[in-house]
Formats: C-alpha cells, sequence, structure tokens
C-alpha cells in the first residue's frame, strides 16, 4: 500500500521531543526517509534511535551544523526533498525586563536557524525535481497577533512568516513550495523546559477558554498538518501561513 510520503527524505530540525518528534515519527509512518537534528547530542541521539530516524547534534543557527545535517540526508538517502525548520525557544517578560542576551536566544533560534537550515538545503531541494520539494516553518499565532510579555517570541515569529512569503517568491521558480504552520497552545515539553509558564496546569486549563474550540491541541494535530503541506497533495500551495490553533487568531489578544 502507497504512503503519503513514499520517496521522500526529510530534515526536521529540533526533532528530540514535541513537535519535531512527532512530525519526524509521522513522516517515517508515511514512508519517508529522516534526518533529525537536535543542540542536546544524547538527546537528540536518543530520539533518533527510537523511531528509526538518523541523527545530526548541533545548533540549527550554526552553519556547519546545516552543512552537517543535510550532507547526511544525501550520504545516507540520496537527497533531500522536505525540510521542518521547527526548532525554536519561547521565553516571556516584557520588553523593558527582557535582557539582550535573552532577546537574542529567542529571535535567533527561530529566525536564524530557519534561514541557515534553509539557505544550505535549498541546493539539495532543487535536486527533487519530479518528486517535489518542500520547506515548512514554524511560526505560532503569536506571529500574526500581539501578546503582551511575549515580544521577542511575537517578533521572532512574525520575522519567520515574512522570511516564508519571501522564500516562497524565491523559489516558486524551481518548484519548491515554501509554507508555515502557526499552532496555539499544543501540549508539549516546550513550555516546561524553558520554564516559560510558571503553572502549566493552569496555563493549560486556561486554554480551554483561549481557544474557541474549547481544548488546546496535541502534538499528532501538528503531524497531520505537516504531513498534507509537505505531501503531494498540498503541491499548489505555497506562501502559506495555516493557522493550527482551535480559533485562537480569531479572538482578542488577551
Amino acid at each position: 500500500m502507497a504512503h503519503t510520503m513514499d520517496g521522500k527524505v526529510a530534515l526536521v530540525t529540533g526533532g528530540s521531543s514535541g513537535l519535531g518528534l512527532a512530525i519526524a515519527k509521522a513522516f517515517l509512518a508515511e514512508g519517508a526517509k529522516v534526518v533529525v537534528t537536535g543542540r542536546r547530542a544524547a538527546e537528540i541521539e536518543s530520539a533518533a534511535r527510537e523511531i528509526g530516524a538518523v541523527a545530526v547534534a548541533g545548533d540549527a543557527r550554526d552553519p556547519a551544523t546545516a552543512e552537517r545535517a543535510v550532507a547526511a540526508c544525501v550520504e545516507r538517502f540520496g537527497g533531500l526533498t522536505t525540510l521542518v525548520n521547527n526548532a525554536g525557544v519561547i521565553g516571556n517578560g516584557t520588553v523593558e525586563k527582557t535582557t539582550r542576551e535573552e532577546w537574542d536566544r529567542i529571535v535567533s533560534i527561530s529566525v536564524d536557524g530557519t534561514f541557515e537550515t534553509t539557505r544550505a538545503a535549498i541546493p539539495e531541494l532543487r535536486k527533487a525535481g519530479a518528486r517535489g520539494a518542500s520547506v515548512l516553518n514554524f511560526s505560532s499565532v503569536a506571529g500574526n497577533r500581539p501578546f503582551g510579555g511575549l515580544a521577542a517570541y511575537c517578533v521572532a515569529k512574525a520575522a519567520v512568516e515574512m522570511m516564508t512569503k519571501c522564500l516562497a517568491l524565491e523559489l516558486a521558480p524551481d518548484k519548491i513550495r515554501v509554507n508555515a504552520m502557526a499552532p496555539g497552545v499544543i501540549v508539549t515539553n516546550l513550555h516546561t523546559v524553558t520554564g516559560a509558564i510558571a503553572d502549566y496546569p493552569a496555563f493549560l486549563e486556561r486554554g480551554k477558554t483561549t481557544h474557541p474550540l474549547g481544548f488546546v491541541g496535541a502534538a499528532d494535530d501538528a503531524a497531520n498538518l505537516a504531513l498534507f503541506l509537505c505531501g503531494d497533495a498540498a503541491r499548489w500551495i505555497t506562501g502559506a501561513i495555516v493557522p493550527l490553533d482551535g480559533g485562537r487568531a480569531l479572538m482578542s489578544a488577551r
């Protein structure tokens, strides 16, 4: 039986846990070959072994990491057709109280990581030809609406959205599609490991009222959307910022 990702070779950044790991697992289940990257060597190698992917340890912002990850796709699987720029962090605090170090950390991981990995991947994505190539970036509901005390994250994700649109125009002649996913609150370890949310259970409970559908998302929701956007069924979609937020972006800022 055919799978939706047969013949595709995917590179997923931030693949040791959360949405990146869920997407990598879904791609593998649907026939893709997958390389995952992550900053913590032990964690990314363990995750890769568990799901049957290839691990490349390193920071997505580092051009050398991006080059090694693309090279792993070519050496192990013969090329690269699909890039998922998932690596990112969250942090909160007003502009007045956010240190320059924290600002740079939050913005650079999302923006510079997406830039460096995409730039390294483009030459191989061009070679995909009839197999079809695509890039999926990760924005957030915070990329298209303001949240007080979350400026660095909002700015980082807004930049990713604009980069997505610019790349979609630049790469359209090469038949490389570029889209972004903009999640609302999804239950992963992103908030807890960073300490960005002091009372996580209360935060999730509040999510029932801040998302019109009445519940927060799960990692599989993101994986399912990634399968569609990176698959052949979405062959005429590029430059799109696709919400995955239970209607969160429809509500007034609060």
